[in-house]
């Protein structure tokens, strides 16, 4: 048709004739080409827009387009369309890095009396200035060694001797670190900041526990004391300078999480360390076992995680969702290896690095929690504390809060451990299966036991007074507010720690078959049988683990 216009239009016609071709061929090539304009055919509905983020810093990734969800036709992709503010951007960005003061950053940005647009001591640093290491980790290069700063908290209990301090919780490549450091707080009402210096670094670990040399990263507390006449104010953010007039590499939010007044205190929650699951799917023991604390009294689960399951991931999520745990991700510091995989690996192999290295969610745990719960229990998701003669955690406090009153001049308890018992997999194997309990519930098909206890003192769990506890490790705190720590032993006959494991740990492998000889049957964890059994199957049934009928 093109070609045939093009001839007719330079043929020697005349004008009016090639005007009316002209028309006829526009008008030609206008009918071809509209059925290649019209819209396709209406397609099958499609379904509901991709969900949003999770609750609980769950990692969900936005695809964001032009458009809104509620204007997008029929017939097109169900793909997230939603377009975020630049509010909601930093929001996002200040939940799923809990130690960047964004949003005070951004508020003040332009403010030529503060922050940027000062030029001489210690101005604000940019958050584009900042040098992050693994993501949740911010950096300060000393004169004598590395920090790397995961968080920082307001600690004005009334136990404290020092008074209103900002805590820094970090790791340091020295074991005895002599730079001398300072910390810029900063203030909503300050335009400058007030800076002091740090008041110590308190080693969070222990000389005989191993990794005791220089250039291997070690957990420390870093304090900086709230001057007189800012005692009554809540710091926004803070850097640590080796300087005072330095402009600071690293700016962390000053976390002072405080319960709503109308809710009030509330007595327990439960913090887990740094899941580590890439490969097992352990989803529906983390089903029994988050529901069997539920029942013992724990009102939350903190997780760290660092690589887990998809199915575990699902089942946070699921929780999540219902406001019970909640979830952070969390990286190794440093030059340690943070792939999938490798990570999990090396775990394995530097276990002392895997312990130091521990204590850092278990100290976020407890800064971030300690005005909100009385009580904080470092578990793993293989054991439990279990009352004997009460029916949760908070009758078993009050049998015990009378028994553990200190003797004349000691100190104020500090924790409350209970002694640890292992229920291993090789002995359930020796018995078979238990009838009346389905044969996923991990810990009620165990109930055959080692005889006896491990020694005093070894591989316990307590309940942590988070009035009094300054730094904790994974079985014991390792300093307190007020004076000594003083951990109370709860008695064998009113609780204990139930272990399912395996086998013992590796430290234990030389007296673990006179731990194995003799085992015996226990059925303490039955008391609840028929809740947790409940519980379970609701849950696996909502998460698609069981069909609806089962």
């Amino acid at each position: 048709m093109r070609g045939w216009c093009a001839r007719w239009w330079s043929g020697g016609s005349r004008s009016r004739l090639r005007w009316l071709a002209a028309l006829l061929c526009w008008g030609a090539l206008a009918a071809l080409a509209l059925p290649r304009l019209q819209p396709p055919p209406p397609a099958a509905p499609a379904p509901a827009p991709a969900a949003a983020a999770a609750p609980g810093g769950r990692a969900a990734r936005l695809l964001l387009q032009s458009e809104p969800a509620s204007t997008a036709p029929p017939g097109l992709p169900a793909t997230d369309t939603r377009v975020l503010s630049e509010d909601e951007l930093r929001a996002d960005a200040e939940r799923r890095l809990p130690s960047l003061p964004l949003a005070y950053w951004h508020k003040h940005k332009d403010d030529k009396n503060k922050f940027l647009k000062k030029k001489d001591c210690s101005p604000f640093p940019s958050i584009y200035d900042l040098e992050f290491h693994n993501t949740y980790w911010q950096t300060l290069r000393s004169s004598e060694g590395v920090f790397h700063f995961y968080g920082a908290y307001l600690d004005a209990r009334n136990a404290s001797r020092i008074g209103p301090a900002v805590r820094v919780l970090a790791v340091h490549d020295r074991i005895k670190p002599t730079v001398v450091s300072h910390c810029q707080l900063w203030f909503e009402e300050h335009t400058a900041p007030v800076v002091v210096r740090n008041l110590e670094y308190k080693y969070i670990w222990n000389s005989k526990w191993g990794n005791y040399r220089d250039h291997v990263l070690q957990p420390y507390l870093l304090a900086c004391v709230l001057p007189q006449e800012v005692r009554h104010l809540v710091p926004a953010s803070v850097s640590i300078v080796e300087n005072p007039c330095d402009r600071a590499t690293n700016n962390l939010r000053v976390h002072n999480d405080r319960p709503d007044p109308a809710v009030g205190r509330k007595e327990f929650a439960v913090c887990v360390k740094g899941l580590d699951f890439l490969h097992e799917d352990l989803s529906v023991r983390l089903v029994e076992w988050i529901e069997f604390v539920r029942l013992m009294g724990a009102d939350k689960v903190f997780f760290y995680e660092l690589q887990v399951h998809p199915n575990i991931t699902k089942v946070l999520d699921y929780y999540a969702e219902q406001n019970v745990v909640t979830v952070t991700t969390v990286t190794l510091p440093g030059g340690q290896p943070n792939l999938p995989g490798l990570q999990h690996m090396y775990l394995k192999k530097k276990t002392t690095h895997k312990r130091q290295m521990e204590l850092i969610p278990y100290n976020d745990c407890l800064y971030r929690h300690m005005y909100e719960y009385r009580w904080l229990a470092l578990l793993d998701i293989d054991e439990v504390i279990v009352p004997l003669e009460d029916d949760d955690w908070s009758s078993l406090m009050r049998r015990a809060l009378p028994l553990s009153k200190p003797a004349e001049g000691k100190p104020p308890r500090s924790s409350y451990h209970a002694s640890n018992l292992y229920f291993l997999d090789s002995l359930r194997h020796e018995h078979g299966w238990e009838d009346g309990v389905p044969r996923y519930m991990h810990m009620l098909q165990h109930v055959y036991r080692t005889r006896n206890f491990t020694k005093p003192g070894q591989y316990v769990k307590a309940f942590h007074e988070t009035d009094r506890v300054l730094a904790l490790h994974n079985h014991f705190p390792l300093a307190c507010l007020g004076g000594a720590c003083s951990s109370y032993a709860l008695e064998t006959r009113h609780a204990r720690l139930q272990h399912y494991r395996a086998d013992c740990v590796t430290a234990l492998s030389k007296s673990c078959a006179e731990l194995r000889a003799q085992p015996q049957r226990d059925e303490a964890l039955w008391r609840w049988r028929d809740r947790l059994v409940a519980r379970a199957h609701r849950a696996l049934r909502a998460l698609g683990f069981l069909p609806p009928h089962r």
